[in-house]
Order: structure tokens, then sequence, then C-alpha cells
């Protein structure tokens, strides 16, 4: 899998986790999702991401990286 693959799993994951939580345990959870949503809407236009950089550290392939896809 590619890095963004996991930061859509990753963050998926974290909003659909905190959402439950705080309709289950307590409404604050919801400033978790608010943090991701925003930390996606950031990335957007800025391009980046701290999960993206942990993930290359961890040697996890960017799209188009090894397979010559998208590569000229």
């Amino acid at each position: 899998m590619t890095t963004e693959r996991y930061i859509r799993m990753v963050a998926g994951a974290f909003v659909a986790v905190s959402v439950a939580l705080g309709y289950w345990v307590n409404p604050g959870w919801l400033i978790f999702t608010a943090f991701v949503g925003l930390n996606l809407f950031q990335s957007a236009f800025t391009g980046i991401c701290p999960l993206e950089a942990i993930l290359k550290k961890c040697g996890v392939p960017s799209a188009g990286g090894g397979c010559g896809c998208g590569k000229k």
C-alpha cells in the first residue's frame, strides 16, 4: 500500500472512532474529529501532512514510486 492509502485509512478510522466516542462516551471527543478534518483541509492547500512524513520515514512508498507508475 502507498502513503496516500494509509492516510485515507487512518483518517477515516480516526473520524469514525472519535464520532463513536463522542456519541457514547463524551461529546468532547468531537474536538478530535474536528482536528482530523481541519488537518485534512489544510493539507489539501499546503501539501503538508504529518502522517505522510511519518509513513515515509517508516519506508512506505508514495504512489508512483517503485513500479514506474506515473513516471516518464
